[in-house]
């Protein structure tokens, strides 16, 4: 890993504070995950966890706060004190709630301070193999001819990324297929693999096994470019439904208010471990790419998503309470 210039330590040095930078963390670290155990997100913000705690020799204690559609965990953090040993590790989803929730109890753009941007991912639509269908154009021409009779499952529940990827998928490809919310993407998939549920859009991680077991057929990636993972499966795109790309992101966030340097310390320290050669296999190996970015492209990022998925939510007539 190459090592930081003198002018970049220079730099974060003066953002931060050179006291406060060498004593942070003198206590453990929450990282607050708003989903359940087992899902593609709660795996890839452990990962990270377990870099940090070697990293800062302070445990970070993961703490799953699922339901919501992420809402619960990402307002026990807008509500965190402004120190910086409260941490959300979240998703696109707390970008979806913005405009999808009628009321919420804090505002992700006010209450919540974008530290740095952790990676992206991409979807994977899979169905239940007693679904007659082998292609994507057979799943749109099947779901047409039976409007509101399939389903399909998120993990993260009403307003996640998943949710907003199946809706998305209906209103482009003309369909109507039911969503039904869970808190994890495990139970999603209890479900999926029981016939309760024809189709999941889900994080490829969570569906790699079952797919390779041949238990779920896959039908498309969401994302610009085929998966290395799934390189025989085509983009949806590709697969006959134009427009539709989606790249999930995972990012972490501070409480709003938390001073920027205690937010470009942590930004720097995630990021040089997300630059390590070894943290980004195990990354690539979960289907997530590392990204590692500065507070300030993450926040542009962050305010450009709440406005895309916004668009997503108004076409779909998508009102949560």
């Amino acid at each position: 890993m190459r090592a930081p210039t003198l002018l970049s330590a220079f730099f974060l040095l003066a953002a931060c504070g050179a006291a406060w930078c060498a004593d942070y963390p003198m206590k453990p670290v929450r990282m607050v995950i708003p989903i359940g155990p087992g899902s593609s997100m709660d795996i890839t913000g452990r990962v990270l966890a377990q870099k940090m705690n070697e990293s800062w020799n302070q445990p970070v204690i993961v703490d799953n706060r699922p339901g919501a559609g992420g809402n619960i965990g990402a307002d026990v953090v807008a509500k965190a004190p402004t120190d910086g040993y409260t941490v959300l590790f979240a998703s696109s989803s707390v970008a979806i709630s913005h405009s999808a929730y009628r009321k919420l109890p804090y505002n992700a753009l006010r209450d919540l301070e974008p530290v740095t941007q952790i990676s992206s991912r991409g979807n994977v639509l899979v169905v239940h193999p007693s679904l007659p269908v082998d292609s994507v154009k057979a799943l749109i021409a099947y779901a047409r001819a039976r409007p509101n009779q399939l389903s399909f499952g998120s993990g993260g529940g009403n307003g996640s990324s998943d949710h907003l990827v199946g809706e998305l998928f209906n209103l482009l490809a003309g369909v109507r297929i039911t969503h039904v919310p869970y808190k994890s993407g495990p139970q999603a998939m209890n479900d999926l693999l029981n016939g309760q549920l024809q189709t999941y859009f889900g994080g490829i991680p969570v569906n790699l096994p079952m797919i390779r077991a041949g238990k779920l057929k896959p039908l498309a990636v969401s994302l610009g470019q085929r998966s290395p993972l799934l390189p025989d499966v085509p983009t949806m795109i590709e697969a006959g439904v134009p427009g539709y790309e989606v790249n999930v992101w995972y990012g972490l966030f501070a409480p709003g208010g938390t001073p920027r340097h205690v937010v470009a310390r942590i930004a720097a320290d995630v990021s040089q471990q997300l630059k390590s050669p070894n943290f980004q296999e195990r990354l690539t190996a979960l289907g997530v790419d590392a990204a590692g970015t500065t507070p300030a492209e993450f926040k542009a990022l962050f305010a450009r998503e709440v406005a895309t998925w916004a668009k997503v939510v108004k076409a779909a007539a998508i009102t949560l309470d």
